[in-house]
């Protein structure tokens, strides 16, 4: 695919071959030649950012619940709450709701908030804050898609892998202003591991950097374990192959892995909950099995890598099984489903609403036009990683980037969520292909299929192009059929969860408020109450209180309510929540109060009837 044509360099000389290009880039160091490249795509991203923000502003914090959420969270560490306690205690029924987000995300928002309110008013200090977060967890993925991509072809695939990377933060919606949950770390995290096990010399420097990542990935949250789990068999057969020249780098990856793991364990969790196991969140049962794994893994690589290959098969063998029957005795909760444990209302009236968390039969059976958005570009790059291992160029580094781009495919076949990790991790293959189809085009001008060919592969890489074409195929779809045509998504002002619609609420006396799970973060936000219902599963009770009052008669709903401390009832019609369940009841709470029918046990508060949120007390 790529031996016989030349590639452009950045060299004297202009035109060398691949092999030539290979031996310079081992020679090269490895972030230098990066940073202006970044700078000048950082400066890009800034610009476009900042006019597309501030030219249609409508909140300093991100759309997304969990942003708001992790806001409040952040508040309340800045408030005096304990670095250990992670109880929400203004979610949720009595006791409140313990929540499974990492203080390590608390900790740098909460530090630029307090940088920022030493010269700037409280809210707007936030908002700054909010704008400058996003914005620096771009910067890991620029450098680990610019990187990869040039440890695949050379200097010109760098730049490609950073236009790649460029494109993907700017259609993300994790890296626009205010969005603060751990998603855009997460993503960051992974296209590190990517490019520090994809470097040519398998330096130990690099590969204790993707040790270190990987730890941090499982301290941050449950949703990347398999990708780490993956990263660590990568190393594990890596070194199982190479034996003695994959020692050290083998070495410094189960070390920095397990070091830093046992750091971000003790920091993290409160020494009361040192024996809880949690599938969810950091805790024993991932601590234990990260340590024994890579400490398996590093006895492995010091004592046995002069060993002959079965023995070393035989050494990892042992060490997999030791970890896999650990896993067994230690948290056999966690080898399925941490979501099993659900309730079936939840499930049935919460969970499958949840767009991110569809498999990938009902995504396209609900919007087949943004399959190719998810599915497309993965795909591509896995036959070009499986083209180049055939033919033997660079085999090594695709394999490893499909195992990783496989694992990731795989989780998006089962939630639509894993889709932006496997587009991610794309562009490092891809970069390579288009800087060599490049090079052809320019080194025959006249060749017009050689030009399309790099124009359509170009184009065919980026994920966005892929959705926008399947946005307006299915506006094409519907204008042949005769039917209204909507357009593109556009960002809209929120009618019940901004604070003009939330003062009234925050005007009341402080209580318990009953609402549809969507309204519940931004209540913590913007008001003193405590709300019964938010979208996070370990909030069970509250979230199925609310469920049920919801789909009772209003006669019953009032038992609940009062049964649950209720005072206050915030009532929105248009939220999708509140229409399911006027659809599954008909004569429910819910539905009678979208009618315009309110119990006599409730009364409104005037200022918001006829209002987008409607807010009503429980009479004594």
């Amino acid at each position: 695919m790529y031996q016989s044509e030349p590639i452009i360099s950045s060299s004297s000389n202009p035109v060398e071959t691949f092999p030539e290009a290979a031996r310079k880039i081992d020679r090269v160091p490895v972030l230098g030649p990066l940073h202006r490249l970044v700078a000048a795509g950082f400066a890009v991203i800034m610009l476009i950012t900042v006019v597309l923000h501030f030219g249609n502003y409508v909140d300093y914090v991100g759309a997304d619940n969990d942003d708001v959420m992790r806001l409040v969270q952040v508040r309340d560490l800045l408030g005096g709450q304990g670095w250990f306690d992670l109880v929400q205690t203004r979610l949720g029924l009595e006791d409140g709701t313990p929540m499974h987000w990492s203080r390590l995300i608390d900790l740098p928002i909460a530090l630029l908030v307090a940088l920022f309110s030493l010269v700037l008013a409280p809210q707007t200090a936030e908002a700054a804050a909010l704008f400058v977060w996003p914005s620096l967890t771009m910067l890991p993925i620029l450098y680990a898609l610019a990187l990869g991509a040039r440890s695949l072809g050379g200097p010109v695939a760098s730049v490609v892998g950073l236009i790649a990377g460029v494109l993907f933060v700017m259609s993300v919606n994790r890296f626009q202003p205010g969005s603060i949950d751990h998603h855009n770390v997460q993503l960051a995290i992974v296209a590190v591991i990517a490019a520090c096990l994809t470097l040519p010399d398998r330096s130990p420097r690099a590969f204790g950097v993707a040790g270190f990542a990987a730890a941090l990935a499982v301290a941050i949250g449950a949703e990347t374990t398999p990708h780490v789990a993956i990263a660590c068999a990568i190393v594990a057969v890596l070194w199982l192959w190479h034996g003695e020249a994959m020692r050290a780098a083998a070495c410094a990856f189960a070390l920095a892995m397990a070091a830093s793991l046992t750091a971000v364990f003790y920091l993290t969790v409160p020494p009361t909950k040192y024996s809880l196991v949690a599938c969810d969140a950091l805790s024993t049962s991932f601590y234990a099995l990260g340590v024994v794994g890579a400490g398996g893994l590093f006895l492995a690589a010091a004592l046995a890598s002069g060993f002959s290959r079965p023995a070393r098969l035989a050494m990892l063998g042992s060490v997999a099984t030791g970890t896999a029957g650990f896993a067994v005795l230690i948290a056999p909760a966690c080898l399925g489903n941490p979501l099993a444990s659900l309730d079936p209302l939840l499930v049935d009236m919460w969970l499958n609403s949840v767009t991110e968390a569809q498999p990938v039969l009902e995504q396209i059976g609900n919007e087949p036009w943004t399959a190719g958005g998810f599915y497309a570009v993965p795909l591509i790059a896995m036959a070009v990683c499986l083209f180049n291992i055939r033919r033997n160029r660079k085999a090594e580094a695709h394999m490893v980037l499909l195992a990783l781009i496989a694992t990731a495919y795989a989780i998006a076949l089962v939630q639509v969520r894993g889709a932006v990790f496997s587009n991610l991790l794309s562009a490092i293959p891809l970069a390579g292909l288009v800087s060599e189809l490049r090079a052809r085009s320019h080194a025959a001008p006249k060749n017009t299929i050689k030009g399309l060919q790099f124009a359509g592969t170009a184009l065919a890489s980026i994920p966005f192009v892929w959705a926008l074409s399947g946005a307006l195929l299915s506006m094409g779809y519907t204008s042949v059929r005769g039917e209204d045509v909507t357009g593109l998504p556009v960002k809209e002002k929120p009618v019940c969860t901004d604070a003009a619609a939330m003062a009234p609420l925050a005007n009341e006396p402080k209580g318990v408020v009953v609402n549809a799970s969507n309204l519940g973060a931004h209540i913590l936000r913007f008001t003193h109450h405590r709300s019964l219902s938010a979208p996070y599963h370990r909030n069970q009770g509250g979230m199925l209180t609310e469920l049920h009052a919801g789909l009772a008669t209003p006669q019953d709903a009032e038992k609940f309510l009062r049964g649950a401390g209720a005072t206050l009832v915030a009532f929105c019609r248009t939220d999708p929540q509140v229409g399911s369940i006027s659809r599954r009841a008909p004569a429910g709470f819910y539905a009678e109060l979208s009618k315009g029918n309110v119990p006599a046990w409730l009364e409104p508060v005037p200022q918001t009837i006829g209002k987008p949120l409607e807010i009503y007390r429980l009479r004594p």
